[in-house]
């Protein structure tokens, strides 16, 4: 081994490996500006206040129910909705990484 080299990570070696494939296909990465760090985090704080409302909304409604029926569609509506709120702030981030707008 040269001297001069020093030894990488398996996290640089597996970051140039990814860099790579991204350059043979044509994927072009664009570094995120200021404003637009600051309009993520606006939607991530958004999004996670609706999922801290939604989580309450859910408890309230498990300790009014015993019945398991009732409780199973409680669960899967709360997950339900968790999963939608996930998709929309994971668009809209996408959205504004990507520079588009509307």
């Amino acid at each position: 081994m040269a001297k001069d080299k020093p030894l990488k990570s398996s996290y640089e070696l597996a970051m140039e490996r990814f860099k790579k494939s991204d350059d043979e296909a044509g994927v072009e990465r664009k570094p995120v500006t200021a404003a637009q760090k600051a309009a993520i985090a606006e939607i991530r704080n958004f999004y996670k206040a609706k999922a801290a409302e939604l989580e309450v909304l859910h408890e309230s409604g498990q300790r009014k129910t015993m019945e398991p029926a009732e409780r199973e569609t409680l669960d899967r509506e709360y997950r339900r909705e968790r999963e939608r709120l996930s998709s929309e702030q994971d668009a809209k981030i996408e959205k504004i990484r990507s520079g588009r707008t509307s």
